[in-house]
């Protein structure tokens, strides 16, 4: 109950769609990923070859998953390549972008609302074009979205507060209570759902299957919400009587909850923006780049890519140097070797290739100060090398 009322407070911005939401308590965002991908499939709403969407950049086990043997989905990204016009990165979608999710082929979408690594939330008009798109073209379009930077955006509002019923949310409180070592996190699902009624949909060989595969743990299998398969799915459907989280998590994250709903003041959120959002401002001063004011920005991450800023301070044959010369990698390995601090790179997570991830939730504040001189000062000594190479 406290954790619902968490979700709907965060999550919904207070304005819950009406009915409830069934949770399912995880090991954290990790377990609840696994069981996503395996319980869709053990159910037959996601098959191999079946097409899903990913929006990206994503946090990389969205991208390596479903290339696995036993999934191989028929996987398209979307990418978050939207720029303003004077050249910089919005890590917004293209609307039309979103067109892709009408086909009704298209069984699934995969988001990660605010992104990683960007850390921006979805706008307005594009939360409306997908929830367009579901209600007139692909009304069985099963949505994942991982909310878990949700709470570093004022005012967020989820995808499973506007389309519940198609919408299955992850949340962890790792972030926002820097508990990642509990392992405490949630899938919801609201109780009126497509995936309970695309279950009774199924041909009758995939019914008995499963009538099969659940018959041990109640009379009725073919009567098991998809959430309490996930639950039994997740113990091999034998250790059903095992499943979910230790007692001591379970009250860490009624604690958690409780804290939330009870700051009426939002003071803790208030201090955790604040402190991401210094640190933040802090990286880009130091690199002497140009951040722009977005409402959107969670900040827990910040993705500097490097092109654009080789573009800016030097021009195009500059970039066309870099690329015919270095490694997109060869900035994050640098930046380790001359000043300890380990920045991922973002092609990883399908973001352009000369991106730099950088948390802004591990370190003091002095540190980003060195993280972003030290960006500043790798660019501009590759610059120094191309002009030498022009006097030769």
């Amino acid at each position: 109950v406290l954790v619902e009322d968490y979700l709907k407070q965060e999550l919904c911005d207070n304005r819950p769609p009406k009915g409830k939401f069934d949770l399912f308590a995880t090991e954290g965002g990790t377990a609840a990923m696994c069981y996503i991908f395996d319980s869709l499939q053990q159910n037959f709403l996601l098959n191999k070859g079946d097409k899903i969407v990913l929006f990206a950049p994503v946090f990389t086990p969205y991208i390596e998953i479903p290339e696995q043997a036993r999934y191989l989905f028929d996987v398209t990204e979307i990418h978050a390549c939207k720029m303003t016009k004077d050249g910089y990165h919005t890590w917004q979608y293209k609307e039309k972008d979103l067109d892709i999710l009408k086909d009704p082929t298209v069984k699934a979408a995969f988001i990660v609302n605010p992104s990683n690594p960007p850390s921006y939330g979805l706008t307005d008009g594009l939360m409306e074009r997908i929830v367009d798109v579901v209600r007139n073209d692909n009304p069985n379009l099963m949505i994942i979205t991982d909310d878990v930077y949700a709470t570093y955006i004022p005012h967020f509002r989820s995808i499973m507060a506007e389309l519940p019923d198609n919408t299955l949310c992850v949340y962890s409180f790792s972030k926002y209570f820097g508990a990642t070592g509990w392992r405490l996190a949630v899938v919801a699902l609201h109780e009126n759902n497509i995936y309970d009624r695309m279950l009774k949909e199924l041909p009758a060989e995939q019914k008995e299957q499963l009538n099969k595969r659940y018959s041990s743990i109640s009379l009725h299998p073919e009567e098991i919400r998809f959430i309490d398969r996930m639950v039994a799915d997740s113990r091999q459907v034998a250790l059903n009587n095992t499943a979910g989280l230790s007692l001591p998590q379970q009250t860490q994250m009624a604690l958690f909850a409780s804290f939330s709903l009870l700051d009426r003041e939002n003071a803790y959120k208030t201090k955790m923006q604040q402190i991401i959002h210094d640190r933040l401002h802090t990286l880009w001063e130091s690199t002497g780049f140009t951040l722009l004011d977005d409402p959107l920005r969670a900040g827990y991450y910040s993705e500097i890519d490097m092109l654009v800023w080789a573009k800016k301070f030097y021009g195009d044959d500059f970039v066309v140097y870099l690329q015919e010369n270095y490694e997109p990698v060869d900035v994050v390995f640098r930046l380790a070797q001359e000043t300890s601090l380990v920045l991922l790179n973002g092609g990883g997570f399908d973001a352009p290739e000369w991106s730099i991830r950088c948390s802004l939730a591990n370190l003091k504040r002095e540190d980003y100060v060195r993280i972003g001189e030290g960006i500043a000062s790798i660019l501009h000594s590759y610059a120094d090398k191309w002009k030498e190479s022009l006097k030769k």
